[in-house]
């Protein structure tokens, strides 16, 4: 593949993959339901692990860029069967993001047909909250993205900063003016992790948060198009770094702006309910259209990431070659893009079963974010063990590749454990619902199992050198 990028666009895919507008404007409202007036406190808590784990990726890539980043990493270092399993769960949780993405992408699109007046089409009525409707529209997003893809990174790139400038402005705008304007008492107690609720709302507050961080790292899937390696580990902490400022500034002005009932009730809608608070038609619908943009970016920039990934495994003979069949002019993983698009489109049209989009929303984010913690733990550990020697040979780096990833390592465990305990323990009987905790653990082990039969048949049945030595690259 080509080296067609450098370190403004490898944070541009990072910070679109994170998609701040995005969690923002569906993620806020979720988590004021849970944690209450403390969403400063929770973004900056859940910053922590993730940033001591991104020094473990950065200092990873920075002596082996690979296409498939953790996977390669885990498998190397731990064990292949881990490392399969953590491609494996990245791969099926960023798909189920892009399903349910494409239900956010229509519903905002319908939102702005909506201001535009245009509230039904062939006599039918135009719902922003109907599963069906947004995800039919969202698809449409979705194949155009990834036509995008298979084009280049360079263009794709060039699109997402583009779409970034646009988003950031909207919402250091409207933020800026919300904390100005807001007539919520402002309160340092605000960013004080120590007077959340309780212990359940501290754990599912940071399995969220860690979900609104998720993405920083699509940029090490990457690492083989950078220039420069060292860039694509800068571009992954610039990335992060904006992020934190962006939530610590949203969280701040929507308190400020939205009492609790209000903002933990619109949910999805929480980012157009707040412009609509601060300004008129038609200004109010700016940061809806920054919404919309944030999505079809976060579509783009999480298909890019898990082709290449999917390229790494069937490249080591773990996965069948026709995840290995380059572009013959563009040298991107083609056709692997085209069949993750598929996937991800089949599943959307499995969700529709779920009637609303903040249901939807609910149950994948809490399903994504313990599969977030579990792989990130994984790539830290690993990261930890392949670099242990610096310990004695080079203690400040040794903290940063071995006792800060460890130390982010467990704290997501324990959040993830403790929620996935907490899913189990909530009910006693099964229902295909966003609210029933064994739905939701269910989601998160189907995740998990079902790359059991895949890396059983390429150990035994494919014979993939991968299992068999996976310090050697085919």
């Amino acid at each position: 593949m080509h080296k067609s990028i450098g370190l403004l666009d490898g944070a541009a895919i990072a910070a679109s993959s994170t998609a701040a507008t995005s969690s923002i404007g569906i993620g806020l409202g979720l988590m004021a339901g849970v944690v209450g007036l403390h969403l400063p406190a929770i973004m900056l808590l859940a910053f922590l692990p993730v940033l001591a784990i991104a020094g473990g990726y950065g200092r990873l890539n920075a002596v082996e860029p690979d296409a498939g980043s953790s996977y390669r990493w885990v498998g190397r270092t731990l064990s292949p069967w881990l490392g399969f399993l953590t491609g494996w769960v990245n791969t099926v949780g960023t798909v189920v993001f892009m399903a349910y993405t494409t239900t956010v992408t229509g519903s905002a699109v319908i939102q702005l047909l909506d201001e535009a007046h245009l509230r039904s089409v062939l006599g039918l009525r135009l719902d922003p909250d109907s599963t069906v409707q947004c995800t039919l529209l969202g698809l449409a997003v979705l194949i155009g993205a990834a036509l995008v893809a298979v084009r280049g990174l360079d263009l794709a790139a060039r699109l997402q900063k583009a779409l970034l400038v646009f988003e950031y402005a909207v919402l250091l705008g409207f933020c800026g003016y919300g904390l100005l304007a807001g007539d919520q008492p402002f309160s340092f107690q605000w960013y004080n992790p120590f007077d959340l609720p309780s212990f359940d709302a501290l754990a599912q507050g940071m399995v969220l948060a860690v979900f609104c961080y998720w993405g920083f790292e699509s940029v090490f899937s990457v690492g083989e198009e950078v220039r420069e390696p060292r860039d694509a580990s800068r571009a992954g902490f610039l990335a992060l770094v904006v992020m934190l400022l962006l939530f610590l500034l949203a969280g701040t002005a929507f308190q400020r702006v939205l009492p609790l009932g209000e903002l933990a009730d619109n949910g999805a809608h929480g980012l157009t309910y707040f412009g609509e608070r601060l300004a008129h038609q038609p200004l109010a619908a700016l940061p809806l259209i920054a919404l919309t943009f944030s999505a079809v970016a976060s579509l783009q920039s999480s298909v890019i990431p898990t082709a290449r990934g999917m390229y790494a495994m069937g490249r080591d003979g773990a996965l069948g070659p026709v995840w290995t069949r380059l572009h013959p002019r563009h040298a991107t993983p083609a056709v692997g893009t085209l069949l993750i698009t598929g996937i991800a489109v089949a599943l959307a049209l499995v969700s529709v079963v779920i009637p609303t989009v903040n249901d939807l929303i609910s149950a994948a984010v809490n399903a994504i974010g313990v599969i977030v913690a579990l792989y990130y733990a994984l790539t830290a550990v690993a990261s930890a063990v392949r670099f242990r020697h610096l310990l004695r040979t080079a203690p400040l780096e040794g903290l940063r590749a071995v006792v800060g990833p460890l130390l982010g390592a467990a704290a997501l465990l324990a959040v993830g454990g403790y929620l996935a305990w907490t899913f189990y323990d909530s009910t006693d009987h099964f229902e295909l619902s966003a609210d029933n905790g064994w739905f939701e653990l269910t989601v998160v082990v189907l995740m998990i199992v079902t790359g059991l039969p895949s890396a059983a048949w390429a150990r035994w049945r494919r014979r993939s050198p991968y299992f068999l030595d996976p310090t050697v690259r085919p």
